[in-house]
């Protein structure tokens, strides 16, 4: 069994709904599809996702939202008539629409999730709709049916334990059984989404729940490339990496996976596939447990920016028992998580996320640390980005580091933080963030061939 995931621009128009079905239809292994809310149709479209968060907005400060609500209707009007679906189906989402936002308007946080979620509802119904037109029995199930049981944190669904056991009851029922990503249900009865990109999330839950021998992702590329293709002519195309590379290079920044969504597949280690809708015959690329070794001892670079380092100073400080406790749980009172703490003998920066440090989280933190911990001296440091350099093969290899480093200082970049882990699947390097960039271009060339045009 193959549970089968297509992204926003896969599922963005009629005519992409042909390419999935035609996918879907190809291999009978292909029994599960979860599906994402229609995506851009060109370059300058704008995301169903979007127009329904600028509808949830016009509703709350009560504007006139019939031009917005029309927009959303008219996303899904063109897919029917163009397939040539029931009229019927146009009604429907208009009428699901206006119940939600009549349902939920005195709610800011309720109205998002039920309108965001709506995007890839409607669409699930829509692609199943037109999976029995093409004569499959096919049938939408919607994650209250599906036993998809969520935390009630609005915007921040996090997958409850005992919604894989319900999942396995999918692996009983016949037909193409279509499911819309992004969100699920409370125990409240409540429509909680996961964060943005949460499709991703979906696809690998149900993959777990059902105890899928493949998860296969569709995008709009061919394969995950070893470096952002916007910054790097004819990029390395990875054939397989490991999850946890994966998951490095989520966290800094690849967008091809939410950085949250490969650890349901991850715990049954069933691999993922990804591929291109556009070119389904393409091998793509797999993300496994574990994986052969080609010789390259760095797979991937990538990076993310919206750091700030709190860095501080006191002489002695390693000599001081409890002293990075205390600092750590001056963060945690201010509900802080913190991404990275290098240190020397006498300094330790903490590395976290820039937009924590808001609603005088700040000054207060900074007050602390000063009387708390009786520093000489402390300041918070913005404006920066961490830059991923990742591999498996680094931790058998000699020279990786070297060969970074000085990529770097021939690029004329000030590295501010070095960060290795223990298991050396990745090297992390703090910069500036317009700097961010032109490092990964510079690490890439350093540790990767030119590739010839095809």
């Amino acid at each position: 069994m193959k549970v089968v995931k297509f992204g926003g621009s896969s599922v963005a128009s009629a005519a992409q709904f042909k390419k999935v079905a035609a996918i879907v239809r190809a291999d009978d292994e292909r029994r599960i599809v979860v599906v994402s809310a229609p995506g851009k149709r060109y370059k300058e479209d704008t995301k169903t996702t979007d127009l329904l968060i600028a509808l949830a907005y016009s509703v709350l400060n009560g504007n006139n939202y019939g031009d917005l609500l029309s927009q959303v209707v008219e996303r899904y009007a063109d897919i029917v008539r163009e397939l040539e679906l029931p009229e019927s189906l146009i009604q429907d989402v208009k009428a699901s629409l206006e119940e939600r936002i009549q349902t939920h308007r005195s709610n800011e946080d309720r109205l998002l999730d039920a309108l965001k979620a709506s995007g890839e509802n409607e669409n699930a119904k829509l692609m199943a709709a037109y999976f029995t037109k093409l004569g499959e029995e096919s049938h939408y199930v919607s994650p209250k049916e599906a036993g998809m049981v969520v935390t009630n944190e609005p915007g921040n669904a996090r997958i409850l334990p005992e919604a894989y056991d319900n999942l396995k009851s999918l692996r009983e029922r016949t037909g193409i059984l279509v499911v819309p990503g992004f969100f699920g249900y409370s125990k409240e009865g409540n429509i909680v989404t996961f964060p943005r990109g949460g499709s991703d999330i979906t696809g690998s839950i149900v993959a777990a729940g059902v105890e899928a021998d493949v998860y296969e992702n569709f995008t709009d590329v061919s394969s995950i490339y070893s470096v952002n293709p916007n910054l790097v002519e004819h990029p390395h195309e990875m054939e397989e990496l490991t999850y946890q590379e994966m998951r490095e290079l989520a966290y800094a920044g690849f967008s091809v996976f939410h950085d949250e969504a490969l650890q349901p597949v991850v715990e049954k280690k069933i691999p993922v596939n990804v591929k291109n809708t556009n070119d389904p015959t393409a091998p793509g690329t797999f993300i496994r447990s574990e994986r052969e070794q080609n010789g390259l001892p760095v797979i991937g670079i990538s990076s993310d920016s919206g750091f700030c380092s709190i860095n501080l100073k006191k002489y002695l400080m390693n000599r001081e028992v409890g002293f990075g406790r205390h600092l750590l749980e001056i963060l945690e009172t201010e509900e802080i998580p913190f991404e990275h703490t290098p240190s020397g003998i006498d300094n330790m920066s903490v590395i976290i996320r820039d937009h924590h440090l808001y609603n005088g989280k700040e000054t207060r933190i900074l007050d602390r640390i000063r009387t708390e911990l009786g520093v000489e001296s402390v300041h918070v440091e913005r404006g920066l980005a961490m830059v991923m350099v990742v591999g498996e093969g680094m931790a058998n290899s000699v020279g990786v580091a070297a060969k970074a480093t000085n990529a770097l200082h021939e690029a004329g970049i000030n590295i501010k933080m070095i960060n290795q882990g223990s298991s050396e699947v990745s090297m992390m390097f703090g910069v500036e963030a317009k700097n961010a960039d032109r490092a990964v271009q510079s690490l890439y060339h350093a540790y990767f061939a030119p590739v010839p045009a095809k």
